[in-house]
């Protein structure tokens, strides 16, 4: 009897399994099939919603320095800005249309008086919210007029919602004579962030349905003002029949953030991308960012925005995240209480890769070409959305929570 080896059998089997065995390790590598909410993925909530602790919280830093955040207040439904007054007070104002005071640390117990009517709806971060009041700002000689700006949503009948800008007068306890100094087309209905530059010029975001790349819409801009709403003579595109003056930049998306450089006093402007893409931007008058033919992000669906990364042809970002982090309030750090930070950029964070519960702040220190050299993340273990960041004062850090019970913390040298 002829016995045959049993090698090629053995072999054969072994082939068999591997085969088998890649096909398995094929399909648990297949992508997964999530379901879709208007064009956009359902978000998970394995993080979201965590309730922040009564602090403070200490944190060792990457540049060698401890800090110690401190909770002031965390009964503030859902601010979004604020704004320092000259007697150790800070204005806060929230989605719902409230403006709250918090003098030397302790929150007031009644809103303030004098703000205009708003409207919000819907939950904070999800697609279509509408927030009520949006920014604050001070006038740059708040000590001579006291005056105080305002940027919300304004309500013109029941099917319209706008962006507008107002000024009040501070008396000290209230706004008083609120009078709007802009308002917007019917097509832009959002963004809505604003800042003063060193020639006391006001600058305003927006975005909405219409067309950022055509400057016949204010959509998807950032407009430059006087500090009564009319044009400024040297604006890019006074003169232009083809041309909305009001215009300064153009081609944006959603930008939630605008800082004034100390040194240079170019306005910094950071805005949100799609499913990646957050970008930072120094603006020149006239110049187009390119949203949304260009874009360092990808649609909500999973293809690039615009086919290949590239800003070629069009005014490119200094800094960028990929994934996102949905920028919102941004700061450029001058003090020396927190000395291992002076220049460097600060960013807050709504949530990080489409995943609520993990918004965060962020540090980006630069060169002085404004080159990034390195960024650190701070608070991600609060797992709050960072709606609002900036420097008071006494030369401390200070941001809001975009939270139902919202929060303003203030981040100090550890003792």
């Amino acid at each position: 009897m002829i016995i045959k080896s049993p090698q090629p059998f053995i072999r054969g089997l072994q082939l068999g399994l591997l085969l088998a065995s890649l096909c398995g390790m094929h399909n648990l590598n297949a992508q997964q099939s999530v379901p879709f909410q208007g064009g956009v993925p359902l978000a998970p909530t394995g993080l979201a919603d965590q309730p922040l602790g009564d602090g403070p919280f200490l944190y060792s830093t990457a540049e060698g320095m401890d800090i110690r955040v401190v909770v002031l207040t965390k009964a503030i439904e859902y601010p979004t800005s604020l704004a320092f007054l000259p007697d150790d007070k800070i204005l806060v104002t929230t989605r719902p249309g409230l403006i709250r005071l918090l003098d030397k640390g302790i929150l007031q117990p009644q809103a303030i008086d004098g703000g205009p009517d708003t409207r919000f709806s819907g939950k904070s971060g999800d697609p279509g919210a509408v927030h009520g009041y949006i920014d604050i700002a001070l006038h740059p000689d708040f000590q001579q007029n006291r005056f105080v700006y305002l940027s919300y949503t304004k309500v013109l009948d029941a099917d319209t919602r706008v962006l507008a800008v107002g000024r009040a007068t501070w008396t000290g306890t209230a706004l008083a004579d609120f009078n709007d100094i802009w308002v917007a087309d019917a097509d832009v209905n959002s963004s809505g962030r604003i800042i003063f530059d060193a020639n006391d010029k006001l600058y305003i975001t927006t975005s909405g349905r219409g067309d950022p790349q055509s400057l016949n819409t204010l959509a998807g801009k950032v407009l430059r003002l006087n500090d009564d709403g009319s044009i400024p003579a040297d604006n890019p595109f006074v003169g232009r029949a083809d041309a909305r003056h009001e215009i300064y930049t153009y081609g944006h998306r959603s930008a939630l953030g605008l800082a004034v450089h100390p040194r240079t006093g170019q306005v910094w402007q950071n805005e949100n991308g799609p499913n990646g893409g957050d970008e930072i931007n120094i603006l020149k008058p006239g110049l187009n960012y390119g949203w949304p033919l260009v874009s360092l992000g990808r649609t909500y669906q999973g293809p690039w925005q615009a086919g290949r990364p590239t800003h070629e042809n069009f005014e490119a970002p200094i800094i960028y995240w990929m994934p996102a982090i949905a920028l919102s309030g941004m700061t450029l750090y001058t003090g020396t209480a927190l000395p291992k930070w002076t220049g460097d950029v600060f960013v807050g964070g709504l949530r990080t890769g489409e995943i609520p519960g993990t918004g965060h702040i962020e540090r980006i220190l630069l060169n002085e070409n404004l080159e990034e050299l390195r960024r650190e993340a701070l608070l991600v273990d609060l797992r709050q959305r960072i709606r609002d960041i900036r420097q008071g004062p006494d030369g401390l850090i200070y941001l809001v929570t975009d939270e139902k019970a919202g929060a303003v913390l203030r981040i100090e040298p550890a003792k």
